[in-house]
């Protein structure tokens, strides 16, 4: 299970500079200063998660240690400042060694050593407003992040689905538990469930790594929320994931998915994602609708009015257009909604 750090790092100058020396760019840790001060089993662990020699790191000091005992390989840090999340990144190594960190960092003048050491296995620049996270239900509007903070469980989850972060971690998993099925199929075995699969840490090995933030959901929905107004927009929590929009108003409440395209296997997900939301709703659902950057095929809107789902497309700068589902189809869709 992936846990996610909010880490604060860009609030102040000594964080900045921090933030350029160790964050903008990577780290040489194989040659010294940085590599005398390593132990052996620390200089070996992070030259089989980063082969180049080469990672950005970030650290925390003693005050943290029962934070940083909680992370590791493929959990997520949310870097903060300024009212922002200003990068995402993905968790190579970890490990406590106050001499490697003072290659790296200056001492704080009252806490010593940022000795919680950990590298990054992906690093993307970001600029998130602090008000999507307050936007997810487990979060309280005006947080300023103060502190390390470490979520786990459904906190996690709700962040990482409310966020759209994959990681490199993930994908990996994903390709790696492709592979087991077709072979235990291919051979006649039982499939096992996918905790069966395991992956030992030298699998890390890999030069290159990705970690995605999926923005354009996220600014479609922020666009079409400014259109609403005199209305109660939240995102909702439910057992299957977290909604883009849930809308209550004097006509009911209205579920919305948004999509980054307007192509057929997006609106196949809308489709699935709706179905599944709508009976977690507190409220009984009167109307499902799936958001698109374009106008979908014609096909993909017969599609979505069969199972009485409106479409909502951009036509232009806070312009959207709705082709609603038939009355008649929707009335018959919404005993399935409401169960």
């Amino acid at each position: 299970m992936t846990h996610v750090a909010i880490q604060p790092s860009y609030g102040n100058a000594v964080a900045r500079r921090h933030w350029k020396d160790t964050l903008d760019q990577e780290v040489s840790f194989g040659t010294s200063p940085h590599a005398d001060a390593l132990t052996e089993d620390q200089l070996e662990w992070l030259l089989r998660v980063h082969p180049s020699g080469r990672a950005r790191f970030w650290g925390a000091t003693s005050a943290q240690d029962r934070n940083m005992s909680l992370l590791g390989a493929g959990d997520v840090v949310l870097f903060t400042g300024q009212n922002h999340v200003r990068g995402v990144g993905e968790v190579g190594a970890t490990f406590r060694n106050a001499d490697f960190a003072d290659t790296m960092w200056s001492k704080d003048p009252t806490k010593g050593s940022w000795l919680n050491v950990y590298s990054l296995l992906a690093f993307q620049p970001i600029l998130i407003p602090y008000k999507e996270i307050w936007d997810l239900p487990s979060f309280n509007t005006g947080d300023s992040f103060m502190g390390l903070r470490v979520l786990r469980g459904d906190r996690a989850d709700e962040v990482l689905d409310g966020l759209g972060i994959r990681t490199s971690t993930e994908s990996r998993r994903k390709i790696e538990r492709d592979i087991e099925v077709a072979r235990l199929i291919s051979e006649g075995a039982k499939v096992v469930e996918v905790e069966g699969v395991h992956t030992e840490r030298t699998a890390y090995r890999r030069s290159e790594r990705e970690i995605v933030v999926h923005r354009a959901e996220a600014l479609l929905v922020t666009e079409y929320r400014e259109t609403l107004s005199g209305l109660d927009v939240r995102r909702l929590r439910t057992p299957s994931g977290i909604t883009d929009l849930h809308v209550a108003g004097k006509d009911g409440c209205e579920v919305i998915e948004a999509k980054s395209d307007s192509g057929h296997g997006h609106v196949r997900l809308a489709l699935g994602q709706l179905l599944d939301y709508a009976p977690h709703s507190p409220e009984r659902v009167e109307r499902l609708s799936a958001l698109f950057p374009g106008r979908p095929a014609d096909a993909d809107v017969a599609l979505l009015h069969r199972y009485g789902i409106d479409v909502l497309y951009r036509v232009a700068l806070h312009q959207f257009e709705r082709l609603e589902a038939s009355g008649d189809a929707r009335n018959h869709m919404r005993q399935a909604w409401s169960r």
